[in-house]
C-alpha cells in the first residue's frame, strides 16, 4: 500500500530513474504525483465521427492514421496527416511542424482535438494545429488482449479522459501519467485522514480527500465537461480550497504570533500631533489621513505593527511614512528606512532633508558606495543615538550597524521585494539591527512596508497575507492627469517633433526601449543603437544621454543626477528607470515597442512623469503585428490612469506568477490553486482559517485545531516559504 508521503519511485511504472526526472519537476512523493492535475479533459465517451463534424466547432476525433508528410511553402514547413474512419477522411495540419515528421505511422490510432475548419479552397474539413495523442496501433484491438492492454485502452477511450502536460522532454507523456496515476490511486492506503476540520468541511460542502483525488483524475461519465475545464467540479473545489486554507492558516497563525510579541506602545499626544502638522507641505488627502490614522493606531498598541502601505505612483506614501517616523522619533526612538536601490535611498534622503530637517530632525544616509571613513562615522552616530532617521539600502543590515534605540523600520519595496525577501529582512532586523538594544529591551520594532505597485486584493491576501493593509487610493491636489496615446512607429517623426517642442518649452523627456542591444531573433529597436541615432540624427542640438542596467552603478547615478538637475534633456533608457526616479520637470514618456511590455511595467513607467504641475503625456509607440492581448494592454493604458484597475487586468492577462515575476516577488508556488480563478475560494479560506484559530469553542475542539496546524507545518510549509511559523 502507498502512503501520500511515499517516494514516487515505488509507484508501479516509475522506479528510481524516472523518479529522478519527476523530482526535477517537483514531484517527489505520491502526494505530489496525485496533485499533478490534468490541464484539460477530452470527452472520449462520445468522440465525434468525421462525417458528423461541422466547421467552427471544437471536437475530439479518434481515427486511424492513413498517411503523413512534410511539405514546404515559401513561408514555412507544414506537417500534414490524413486520418480516417472507414472511408471518411480528415486532414490535420501543423505549421512549422518539422518536429513531427517521425511521430506518426500508418495504422496508428490517434485522438485529435481542436477546432474544425473548412479549407478555403476545397471546402474540405480540417483541423489546424490539433492537440493529439497516439493511442497505439489498430492491431492492439482484439480478443487476445491482456488484462493490462484492456485497462490501458479503458483509460484512453470510452470515458472523459484527463490530459496531462508531458514532462522529461516529452518522454513522460499524458498517456504515461494516466497509467501511473491510476496505479497510485488504486494502491493508495484506504485510511486517508482528512486534515480539514469537520466544521469547515460542512461550511464549504467539501468531498473527502480520496473522492476528490479519484474524481479529479477520473471524472464520472455524467460530470460536466465545462466544470472540469474550469476547475469547478466538487473534486477540484476540494483540492483548491485545501491548498488555500492551509496557506491562510499559516499566514493567520503568523499574524497572531506577531501580535503576541512585545512591541513598543508609542504615545500619540498633542505634542506629537503638532510635530506632524508642522512638516506637512500641503493639505493631506482623505486617503492619507485614513492611512496615517490606521498606522498611528497600530503604533499605539503594545504589540509590533506589521502594516503594508499600498498606493499608486504619486499617491503620497512617502509623506505618510515620514509622519509615522515622527511618531517614533518624538517618542525617543530611531527610525530606519530601507530602499532597494541607492538612487531611491538618495531620493528619500533628499526628500527627508527637505521636509524634516527644518523641524530639527537629524537624518543620515548609509549606502554601500560611501567611503569607508564616512560609513564608520555614520555608524557611530547611529550607535550613539545622534541620528534619528537612518535612510539606506541593505547596507543597513550589515552586522556593524548598531542602533541605540530602534523603534520603526520602514521598508520601501517599490514592488521589487516580496514576502520571502521581506521575511529575511525582518529576521535580519531582529538579529542584526537590534543587537545593541537587545539587552535593554525585548520589544520588537514596528514595521511599515510601502509598495508603489497597486496590488489586487486577491494577490495582497497571499503576497502580504501576514500584514494589515492601508490603501492610498486618491492623488494629492495639484497632480495633473497624464494623457496617454498609442501610435504606430510609422508616425515616429510626429512623436520626435512633439518631444522637441516639450524640450523647447523647458521640459524633459524619457524614451524607453525593451532591450539594451539588438538581437536578430526579436528585431526590436535597442536602447544603445537608438541612443546613437537620437543623439546624432534626430536631436543633434539637444542634450541626450543613455541609461541601462549594465552600466556601472556610479555612472548610472551620475546620469540620473544630471537628469534630475535638468542638465540632460532627453534620457534614452531601458526599464531601469521604472523604479525610484523623481523628476518633476519630465513631462514626456515615449515607450517604443510598447506592445512588448507588461501592463504593470507600462503603468510604472508612466508614473515617472506627471510629477509636477505641467501637463504630461505618455506615448506608446508600437511596431509590427500586435496580438489581441497586446491590444487589450495598450487600450487599458489609454483608457485609464487608475493603477488598481490596470493591476486587475494585468493579473487576468498574465496570471499571478508573471504579475511580478514569481521568483522576484516570492509568490507561493501553488499545485492546484489559481489566484485569479479562485478568488472567492481564497476569501472563504481566509475567513475559515481565522475562525478556526479563534477557537476552541462549541464548533471546534483544541485537538482539531492542533491537527490542522500540525498538517500545515508538516506538509504545506515546504511549499510556501512564506508560511514560516514557529
Amino acid at each position: 500500500m502507498l502512503d501520500p508521503t511515499t517516494s514516487v519511485q515505488y509507484v508501479k511504472g516509475i522506479g528510481p530513474r524516472l523518479a529522478e526526472v519527476l523530482a526535477g519537476k517537483g514531484i517527489q512523493t505520491v502526494d505530489d504525483l496525485l496533485h499533478y492535475l490534468p490541464f484539460r479533459y477530452e470527452d472520449r465517451l462520445n468522440p465525434r465521427g468525421i462525417t458528423e463534424l461541422r466547421a467552427g466547432e471544437m471536437a475530439t476525433v479518434i481515427a486511424e492514421v492513413r498517411n503523413s508528410g512534410l511539405f514546404r511553402t515559401r513561408r514555412m514547413p507544414i506537417f500534414q496527416i490524413t486520418a480516417s474512419q472507414g472511408r471518411a477522411r480528415l486532414k490535420c495540419l501543423w505549421f512549422h511542424g518539422t518536429y513531427l515528421k517521425d511521430r506518426f505511422k500508418p495504422g496508428q490510432m490517434v485522438a485529435l482535438y481542436g477546432k474544425v475548419e473548412a479549407d478555403h479552397r476545397t471546402g474540405e474539413l480540417e483541423i489546424i494545429q490539433p492537440q493529439f495523442e497516439i493511442l497505439g496501433d489498430a492491431s492492439e484491438e482484439g480478443a487476445s488482449d491482456s488484462a493490462e492492454q484492456k485497462l490501458a485502452r479503458s483509460l484512453e477511450i470510452g470515458r472523459i479522459v484527463p490530459i496531462y502536460e508531458s514532462l522529461g522532454q516529452g518522454r513522460l507523456t499524458s498517456r504515461w501519467f494516466r497509467r501511473v496515476i491510476h496505479s497510485a490511486l488504486e494502491n493508495l492506503a484506504p485510511a486517508l485522514p482528512d486534515p480539514i476540520p469537520d466544521v469547515v468541511r460542512r461550511h464549504i460542502g467539501l468531498v473527502s480527500p480520496r473522492e476528490a483525488l479519484w474524481r479529479v483524475h477520473w471524472p464520472d461519465p455524467g460530470e460536466s465537461l465545462q466544470d472540469l475545464q474550469t476547475s469547478r467540479t466538487p473534486a477540484h473545489v476540494r483540492l483548491i480550497f485545501e491548498e488555500l486554507f492551509f496557506l491562510e492558516l499559516g499566514l493567520e497563525l503568523k499574524s497572531r504570533q506577531q501580535k503576541a510579541q512585545t512591541g513598543i506602545a508609542f504615545h500619540l499626544d498633542d505634542r506629537v500631533r503638532e510635530a506632524i502638522k508642522k512638516i506637512l507641505p500641503f493639505h493631506p488627502t482623505a486617503a492619507q489621513k485614513r492611512g496615517l490614522k490606521e498606522i498611528a493606531s497600530d503604533m499605539e498598541k503594545p504589540f509590533p505593527m506589521r502594516r503594508l502601505l499600498q498606493g499608486d505612483v504619486g499617491s503620497g506614501k512617502t509623506i505618510v511614512a515620514f509622519e509615522a517616523a515622527i511618531i517614533a522619533i518624538e517618542n525617543g526612538h530611531q527610525v530606519a528606512l530601507m530602499a532597494p536601490t541607492e538612487i531611491l535611498a538618495t531620493q528619500h534622503y533628499l526628500s527627508a532633508r527637505r521636509i524634516l530637517e527644518n523641524a530639527g530632525y537629524r537624518i543620515v544616509l548609509l549606502t554601500g558606495s560611501l567611503e569607508e571613513d564616512r560609513k564608520r562615522e555614520i555608524r557611530r552616530h547611529v550607535a550613539q543615538g545622534n541620528a534619528q532617521l537612518i535612510i539606506g539600502t541593505h547596507a543597513l543590515l550589515e552586522e556593524k550597524v548598531e542602533f541605540e534605540k530602534l523603534g520603526l523600520v520602514i521598508v520601501d519595496e517599490q514592488h521589487r521585494f516580496g514576502v520571502l525577501q521581506r521575511l529575511k529582512l525582518m529576521k535580519k532586523d531582529r538579529a542584526g539591527l537590534r543587537d545593541a538594544q537587545a539587552e535593554r529591551s525585548s520589544a520588537e520594532p514596528d514595521v511599515l512596508v510601502m509598495t508603489a505597485t497597486p496590488i489586487p486584493r486577491t494577490l495582497a491576501l497571499t503576497l502580504y497575507g501576514d500584514l494589515d493593509i492601508s490603501v492610498l487610493d486618491e492623488m494629492p491636489p495639484g497632480r495633473t492627469p497624464i494623457v496617454t496615446r498609442r501610435v504606430s512607429d510609422e508616425r515616429s517623426q510626429e512623436v520626435w517633433d512633439f518631444v522637441r517642442k516639450q524640450v523647447a518649452a523647458g521640459h524633459q523627456a524619457y524614451v524607453v526601449y525593451p532591450v539594451i542591444e539588438e538581437n536578430e531573433e526579436t528585431e526590436l529597436k535597442a536602447a544603445k543603437k537608438m541612443y546613437t541615432e537620437l543623439e546624432s540624427r534626430i536631436f543633434p542640438d539637444l542634450k541626450v544621454a543613455l541609461l541601462h542596467g549594465r552600466m556601472e552603478t556610479d555612472l548610472k547615478d551620475q546620469v540620473m543626477r544630471l537628469f534630475q538637475k535638468g542638465e540632460i534633456e532627453v534620457l534614452v533608457s531601458t526599464t531601469v528607470i521604472e523604479v525610484g526616479v523623481d523628476v518633476p520637470n519630465a513631462t514626456v514618456m515615449v515607450v517604443e515597442h510598447a506592445e512588448r511590455f507588461g501592463l504593470a511595467q507600462l503603468h510604472q513607467l508612466r508614473g515617472r512623469i506627471g510629477r509636477g504641475t505641467a501637463k504630461s503625456c505618455c506615448i506608446l509607440m508600437t511596431g509590427g503585428k500586435i496580438t489581441e492581448e497586446g491590444d487589450r494592454r495598450l487600450d487599458a493604458m489609454v483608457r485609464s490612469n487608475d493603477g488598481f484597475q490596470i493591476a486587475e487586468l494585468d493579473l487576468e492577462l498574465r496570471g499571478p506568477g508573471e504579475f511580478f515575476g514569481t521568483r522576484q516577488a516570492g509568490m507561493p508556488s501553488f499545485q492546484v490553486a489559481n489566484l485569479i480563478r479562485d478568488r472567492q475560494l481564497l476569501e472563504a479560506a481566509k475567513r475559515e482559517a481565522s475562525a478556526i484559530l479563534a477557537g476552541p469553542n462549541s464548533e471546534i475542539t483544541q485537538p482539531e485545531i492542533e491537527r490542522a496546524i500540525w498538517h500545515m507545518r508538516s506538509r504545506w510549509q515546504h511549499s510556501y516559504g512564506l508560511v514560516e511559523v514557529g
